[in-house]
C-alpha cells in the first residue's frame, strides 16, 4: 500500500489535482486559509490515473472487505469513482446525497438496496470528515451494514480521525497528507523550507494564516 500511496501522490501532483501554494494560500468554502487545495475530480479526466485509482480501491476492498455486497459513493465527488469500482468488482452501486431531495421521491440514497446489505463507502476526499460520516449515518439509518469507508486522499486531521472513531467506522485511504508532502519534496514541487509551514497548517487549519 505504501508504494501505491506514493504513486497516487505523484499522479495527483502531476495532473495538478493537488496544488501546493504555501506563499499564496487558498481560501476554502469554510473560510479557512490553506496552503494546499485538492480537487480529485480532475483524476477522472486522465484515463491512466482514474484506472489506477479504481484498481487500487478494488484491491483494498477485496483485501479488507471480502464480504462487501455493495459499493456506495458519496455525492458528488465520489459518485464516478464509486461506480467505476462497483463495475470492476461486479457489485451493485448506490450513491448518497448530502441531504434528502426536496422534490420527487425525496431520496437521500439513490439506487436500489435492501436492509442488511453489507456496504463499503467510497469517498474522494477526507477533510474534517463531516460530510463523509453524514453518508455513513444515512446508510445505517436506511438499514445497511456499513463495513467501512475507502477514500482517495485524507488531510489526516485529528478531527476526522476522532470522528470516525466515535462513529465506529473504519477509514482506509489510498493516499494521505504525509505521503503527499514527502513525495512533493522529493519531486521538487516544494522546498524543505515549505514543509514546516505545511505541517503547522495541519495542526490547526482553522486559525492558520489568520492575521
Amino acid at each position: 500500500m505504501e508504494k501505491s500511496a506514493k504513486k497516487i501522490a505523484e499522479y495527483l501532483l502531476q495532473i495538478k489535482a493537488i496544488k501546493l501554494q504555501p506563499s499564496n494560500p487558498f481560501t476554502w468554502a469554510s473560510g479557512w486559509k490553506s496552503p494546499i487545495y485538492c480537487d480529485n475530480r480532475k483524476t477522472l479526466s486522465f484515463p491512466e490515473v482514474r484506472s489506477y485509482i479504481r484498481d487500487s480501491f478494488t484491491k483494498l476492498i477485496k483485501e479488507l472487505y471480502p464480504d462487501a455486497e455493495m459499493i456506495a459513493g458519496v455525492a458528488t465527488g465520489a459518485i464516478s469513482h464509486g461506480a467505476l469500482v462497483a463495475d470492476k468488482m461486479t457489485l451493485p452501486f448506490i450513491y448518497v446525497r448530502s441531504e434528502a431531495k426536496e422534490h420527487g421521491l425525496g431520496n437521500q440514497i439513490e439506487g436500489y438496496y435492501q436492509k442488511g446489505q453489507k456496504v463499503v463507502v467510497v469517498e474522494d476526499l477526507i477533510s474534517t470528515g463531516g460530510s463523509s460520516l453524514n453518508a455513513v449515518k444515512a446508510l445505517r439509518e436506511a438499514g445497511c451494514e456499513v463495513l467501512g469507508m475507502a477514500a482517495i486522499f485524507t488531510y489526516e486531521f485529528k478531527k476526522a480521525a476522532d470522528g470516525f472513531t466515535a462513529a465506529g467506522c473504519r477509514l482506509d485511504t489510498l493516499c494521505n497528507y504525509t505521503t503527499l508532502i514527502e513525495t512533493a519534496v522529493e519531486a521538487g514541487y516544494i522546498t524543505e523550507e515549505n514543509v514546516e509551514t505545511l505541517k503547522k497548517w495541519r495542526v490547526d487549519p482553522s486559525v492558520w494564516g489568520v492575521k
